[in-house]
């Protein structure tokens, strides 16, 4: 219980410890992903603002009457020159408070420009009508914002800008033929995007709508091949974040989209740095649970024992019980519960099986005295009549010492049958009644039975119970010895093995076969004509006796003769030779 108890607390525990660590975890992520929007969507605005008022600088220059007379009107060059310089003043006033400004300029397609402080001349190897962001600018009727890129249009003045265009309309054509344009360095974006920094190892940057570079901190980088950029992910994800699967180097990429620029601020978080403190909490998850363990195992081990420990006296009760021993089967019920109830029944079974047991035990033992007086009193009448009939034929005879012969056996066979009222008697007592049996039969058919008896003389005080020898010789005569043509004999061996007796009665008479010694022990073999006893009476007695390990077996062979063969456990007991000179004394006096 214990066991099971401590396997489904663990199941449990690691299943809570688990969500736990996911559940942590996915909120790491979600918590570290909104927050990352929030960032990432506050540079974005900052950015639109940032643009907007660029856009608005751009307007100012662009809708000045003194832009547009410059770069259409037809004047004298004084006043040309008066132009140029109000201008040329008001580009420096911007140049000089932005300082996230490289250039402002004013092209038109006349070749008639005013760039930065006037100073500035363009490039004279580079074709305005083959540069991609002025000619967009003159087709847009909006501001045109290009990617990062080396501005090559002016001479000597190679920066990495992004250029934010306007056309300017010619009032006189109808039609846009000068641009207003602003290239704007990284100084506010980088600030923008370095300012809302993440994390460590986390960093921003901005592509267009095509996949091209606004501002990313490795830029020169990306663009030298030493570092590669998931922009074409960026592009197709339909969700505003994903994560890579690059194992310990997987980060998260968070995307917002600016509704006035169309820039995708892009936010990358390692996702190491989100889960920094993964293992801190995982231990702490670890060293709760172990604690929650450790004390729900004692818990379990107070409730398994104060739940077992009745059903383990109950057991070891049960055992006892198996093994007869009573007196420690009683069982103390500590509660008034099912388990008390099973207990009080459990004491109330056992006092009556011990009644029942006892009561049987009365009972068999009287039955099996019976059985033996019984035994002892059975004289078979036929044999009896016989013997009798035997001697009046021998003293019509006058064979008197036959007589007395005959007569004196037949009073030692039934003193021996029915004057012992217990039921061990010595070995040398069971063959001196075997004997009287054998000297009777043996006057009886006269020259067809011989005898011989074979004991060490070490065992004639071992005791056995009694008439087990006699009814084995009876069977060897009548079923043995009675039907064979020639002389039969007899013989009966008694011998000590180690803790074992060894009683044999052989015949040398017809034998048996298979079938007929395999159902030996039947009682319908028995013959009530010979003795109404038989072999089943002796084997069940010695088993009854001794134990059912111990008892009778048979040898035969069909033609051959048949041996009883009787094993029972040695109980020595001192006796003495009373009865050989009783024997003796009755002899004389018959």
């Amino acid at each position: 219980m214990i066991f099971w108890f401590s396997l489904l607390i663990v199941i449990a525990l690691l299943i809570f410890s688990l969500i736990s660590i996911r559940y942590t975890e996915n909120t790491v992520m979600e918590n570290s992903m909104e927050y990352t929007l929030q960032i990432i969507g506050q540079v974005n605005r900052d950015i639109d603002y940032y643009i907007g008022y660029m856009e608005n600088i751009s307007a100012m220059m662009t809708e000045s009457g003194d832009v547009q007379r410059y770069l259409f009107a037809d004047m004298e060059e004084d006043e040309r020159e008066v132009l140029e310089r109000r201008i040329i003043t008001q580009f420096d006033t911007v140049i000089k408070t932005r300082q996230d400004i490289s250039n402002i300029a004013v092209v038109s397609s006349r070749e008639r420009y005013i760039i930065n402080n006037g100073a500035d001349r363009l490039n004279e190897n580079i074709a305005m009508n083959e540069v991609d962001w002025y000619m967009d600018a003159l087709r847009r009727t909006n501001h045109r914002l290009t990617a990062s890129h080396v501005q090559h249009v002016i001479r000597n003045n190679y920066k990495w800008v992004i250029t934010l265009g306007k056309g300017i309309l010619n009032p006189d054509s109808g039609f846009k033929e000068a641009v207003f344009f602003i290239d704007l360095n990284y100084k506010l974006i980088k600030d923008l995007c370095e300012n809302n920094s993440l994390a460590t190892n986390s960093y921003v940057f901005i592509i267009d709508e095509q996949g091209k570079i606004i501002y990313h901190p490795q830029q020169q980088l990306l663009y030298s091949g030493l570092k590669e950029e998931k922009i074409a992910e960026v592009l197709d994800c339909p969700t505003n974040y994903f994560v890579t699967d690059e194992g310990q180097a997987s980060r998260l990429y968070t995307i917002s989209a600016s509704e006035k620029t169309g820039w995708l601020t892009v936010g990358v978080v390692s996702l190491s740095e989100l889960m920094k403190n993964r293992r801190e909490t995982q231990n702490i998850y670890i060293f709760t649970a172990a604690a929650l363990l450790l004390f729900t195992v004692l818990l379990a081990t107070f409730w398994a024992r104060a739940i077992t420990r009745p059903i383990k006296e109950l057991k070891d009760s049960m055992k006892a019980v198996e093994k007869g021993n009573f007196g420690e089967a009683g069982v103390s019920p500590r509660a008034d519960n099912e388990i008390g109830s099973l207990s009080n029944s459990f004491n109330l079974m056992t006092v009556r099986i011990q009644q029942l047991m006892e009561q049987n035990t009365y009972v068999q033992e009287e039955k099996r005295k019976s059985e033996l007086k019984a035994l002892r009193s059975q004289i078979n009448p036929h044999f009896l009549y016989n013997t009798l009939d035997s001697i009046i034929w021998m003293a019509e005879g006058g064979k008197n010492t036959e007589v007395v012969r005959m007569t004196a056996a037949l009073a030692r066979l039934l003193r021996q049958s029915i004057g012992h009222e217990n039921d061990r008697v010595t070995l040398e007592q069971e063959i001196a009644h075997a004997r009287s049996y054998l000297i009777i039969q043996q006057m009886r058919y006269q020259d067809k039975l011989e005898y011989e008896i074979r004991m060490d003389e070490s065992l004639r005080d071992e005791e056995v119970i009694s008439l087990i020898l006699q009814p084995l010789v009876e069977n060897a005569i009548y079923h043995g010895i009675k039907y064979k043509g020639s002389k039969g004999l007899v013989t009966i061996t008694v011998a000590g093995q180690e803790d074992h007796l060894i009683l044999k009665v052989a015949d040398n008479g017809k034998g048996m076969d298979a079938e007929t010694l395999q159902h030996i022990f039947e009682k319908s073999q028995r013959n009530d004509q010979n003795n109404g006893v038989g072999v089943y009476n002796v084997h069940t007695r010695v088993q009854l006796y001794y134990g059912m390990e111990y008892g009778l077996r048979f040898e035969s062979e069909l033609g051959s003769g048949t041996t009883a063969i009787i094993t029972i456990p040695r109980a020595r007991q001192a006796g003495t030779s009373g009865d050989n000179e009783n024997e003796h004394e009755e002899h004389e006096e018959l």
